[in-house]
């Protein structure tokens, strides 16, 4: 059974703590970028994703172990036949290309939310890029792509149901034990760009107590600099879990 962390991960039964385990990313303002800077709206999440690889890797350089991107959701199905090709697009090429990245930072790298949807072409370079590195260990960068924080808890919960269960055992533990990726714990922080202050159904289960932390810049402008600002706040917090 793969180990499940508890929600007080990085600071006992509360108080300050230096450094986050997990680090959560909600990449927003890709799209009002381009507007800003009279581009189409494939340049800005070209751009983004440009960022969220120096943005992701000084994270887990910086001694964070876990972090996630909210790179597509399944709500964002809605938007444009052309916008969502020119994304699926983007995230095999990027998955193709950039697997030496990983390997050269020995950065296991995971694509986490439904298979569902996605085109043969997607699922493949999914499925090499986490073969390919499944066994580094300076950390791990998780993608989430079709993903929804309801449809990751209905999927557990249908696991549960599929596996017998009675009522009477399912558990929280249980539950998180059946989430995408049990053994990543529950995101420490969680920040969002480019002004909005919502969580858009990113990680429901993991965020119980998560810290909140939200940006004004688009995303496309984060640079490195803003991870040690971002890490210069969280030690700063005072984290009490309900205590």
């Amino acid at each position: 059974m793969a180990q499940v962390f508890s929600e007080q991960t990085s600071a006992g039964a509360g108080g300050k703590t230096d450094l986050p385990m997990h680090i959560g990313f909600i990449v927003d303002g890709n799209r009002r970028w381009a507007k800003q800077h009279g581009l189409p709206a494939y340049e800005g999440h070209l751009a983004g994703y440009n960022c969220l690889k120096d943005v992701l890797l000084e994270t887990l350089h910086s001694g964070v172990k876990y972090a996630s991107a909210y790179v597509f959701s399944t709500e964002n199905w809605k938007r444009s036949e052309e916008e969502v090709g020119h994304l699926m697009k983007l995230f095999v090429k990027m998955l193709e290309a950039d697997v030496s990245i990983f390997l050269d930072n020995n950065i296991r790298l995971r694509v986490i939310g439904s298979r569902d949807g996605l085109s043969d072409a997607l699922v493949k370079v999914i499925d090499n890029a986490e073969a390919k590195t499944r066994n580094l260990t300076g950390g791990e960068l998780l993608l989430c792509l079709n993903y929804g924080g309801h449809l990751e808890i209905a999927d557990a919960v249908k696991k549960i149901v599929q596996s017998g269960a009675n009522a009477d055992e399912v558990t929280p533990e249980l539950i998180a034990q059946n989430l995408y990726a049990p053994e990543v714990p529950p995101c420490d922080l969680i920040v969002r760009t480019s002004g909005e202050q919502r969580l858009s159904n990113f990680m429901l289960w993991r965020a119980a107590y998560s810290e909140l932390m939200f940006i004004d810049k688009h995303w496309p402008d984060m640079t490195t600099d803003d991870v040690a600002a971002i890490l210069d706040e969280y030690a700063r917090r005072n984290r009490r879990f309900g205590g």
